[in-house]
C-alpha cells in the first residue's frame, strides 16, 4: 500500500525570545505563578518583519534540506494556522511564491490548535489517493497578533514560530512498515464560548482578541486527548506500551502530564517543549517533534505518537512509525 513518510522535518522560531520575568514588566504576574500553573518559561514573539508566512518559510526551507527535496519537487503543500497574514490569499500561496514553486496546490486549514493534525489528514489522504506525491505539511502562528497583553491568564500562554514536515508517498505494508498508519479527528462546535476569538471579517470587521476560560478547557482537554489517542491506536492494532514517543500539542505542562498519567504512559516518553516555546498553537506539534527528531531522540522505525486539541473544540492525533 502506498503510505505517507515522514522524511524531513524542520522549524522556525522569531529572533525575540521574552522571559517570564520579561513579562512581569508588562503586566501583573511573576515568573512563579506563570511555572507553577503553566511549566512555560521563555515564548517567542514576532517582530515587525516577522509574520505566519515568512516563520512558514523559513521551517519549509529547514524540512526540505532534511529531506533532500527541492522546492519545485512539491507538488501539494498544505499550511494550518488560525493567524494567517491576509484573510485571502491563503498564507500557504505566499510561502509556495516564496520558495519558487511555480505551480502546485497551495491552501490553508483553520483548526486552530489541532490545524497541524487537520493538515496531516489531509495531506496523508492526498497522497494516498494518488493525486499527490510530495507534499509540505505546516503548522505556523502569530498568535502574539490576536492577544490581550493586558489579560495575564491568556497573554502568558501564548507564542509564535512554525514547524514543516515533508511527506513523500512510498510503499509500505503492516504495521510493521513505515509512514503515517492512522490519524483521527473531532470536532464539536458546542464549546465556542469557552476558547475563541472575539472578532472576524464577518462579524465585527476586525481581527480580534483571543479569550479563554481556561479550566473548563483544561477539563475537556485532558480527557479528549486520552481518548483520541486510545481510538487511534486502537486502529492500528498497538497499545499505549507500544509507544515510543509522544509529541503532544504544547499548550500546558499540566495537561501534559495528566494525560500521560492518564494513558499510564511514563513521562520520558513524552516530548515537552512548552517551557522552551509556551503555545504556539498549530505550529507546537511539529515545532516539537522537530526539536526531537534533531536531538536523536526519535529514531527511524520507532512507533511516534502526534495529538493536539484546540477552539472548536477540534481535537485530533495520528499514529506515525517514523
Amino acid at each position: 500500500m502506498i503510505r505517507s513518510l515522514i522524511t524531513g522535518t524542520g522549524s522556525a522560531l522569531p529572533a525575540r525570545c521574552v522571559s517570564n520575568a520579561e513579562l512581569a514588566e508588562m503586566v501583573d504576574t511573576t515568573d512563579e505563578w506563570i511555572v507553577e500553573r503553566t511549566g512555560i518559561r521563555f515564548r517567542h514573539i514576532a517582530g515587525p518583519e516577522e509574520t505566519t508566512a515568512t516563520l512558514a518559510r523559513d521551517a519549509a526551507k529547514a524540512a526540505l534540506e532534511a529531506a533532500g527535496v527541492a522546492p519545485q519537487d512539491i507538488d501539494l503543500i498544505v499550511l494550518a494556522t488560525a493567524t494567517p497574514d491576509q484573510t485571502f490569499p491563503s498564507s500557504a500561496t505566499k510561502v509556495q511564491a516564496m520558495l519558487g514553486i511555480d505551480d502546485c496546490v497551495a491552501f490553508d486549514v483553520a483548526a486552530v490548535c489541532s490545524g497541524f493534525l487537520y493538515a496531516v489528514q489531509v495531506a496523508d489522504n492526498m497522497i494516498r489517493a494518488g493525486s499527490y506525491r510530495r507534499a509540505l505539511v505546516i503548522g505556523a502562528e502569530t498568535f502574539s497578533r490576536i492577544l490581550d497583553w493586558e489579560d495575564r491568564t491568556t497573554c502568558v500562554l501564548f507564542g509564535d514560530g512554525a514547524g514543516a514536515i515533508v511527506l513523500e508517498a512510498q510503499e509500505s505494508v503492516g504495521p510493521d512498515g513505515r509512514g503515517i498508519l492512522a490519524t483521527k479527528l473531532h470536532a464539536d462546535g458546542r464549546h465556542n464560548e469557552l476558547l475563541y476569538v472575539d472578532g472576524g471579517p464577518s462579524t465585527t470587521g476586525t481581527v480580534g482578541k483571543l479569550r479563554m476560560k481556561g479550566r473548563e478547557v483544561f477539563r475537556h482537554a485532558v480527557v479528549n486527548l486520552a481518548s483520541v489517542m486510545e481510538e487511534t491506536l486502537e486502529n492500528v492494532g498497538l497499545t499505549a506500551d507500544q509507544v515510543d514517543w509522544v509529541v503532544p500539542h504544547q499548550a500546558n505542562a499540566r495537561i501534559l502530564d495528566a494525560t500521560a498519567r492518564k494513558l499510564g504512559l511514563p513521562a520520558e516518553k513524552v516530548v515537552v517543549t512548552v517551557d522552551q516555546h509556551a503555545n504556539t498553537s498549530a505550529a507546537s506539534v511539529p515545532l516539537a517533534l522537530d526539536a526531537a527528531v534533531r536531538d536523536g531522540r526519535i529514531q527511524r522505525g520507532q512507533v511516534v505518537v502526534l495529538e493536539a486539541m484546540g477552539g472548536g473544540f477540534t481535537w485530533g492525533a495520528a499514529v506515525v512509525r517514523y
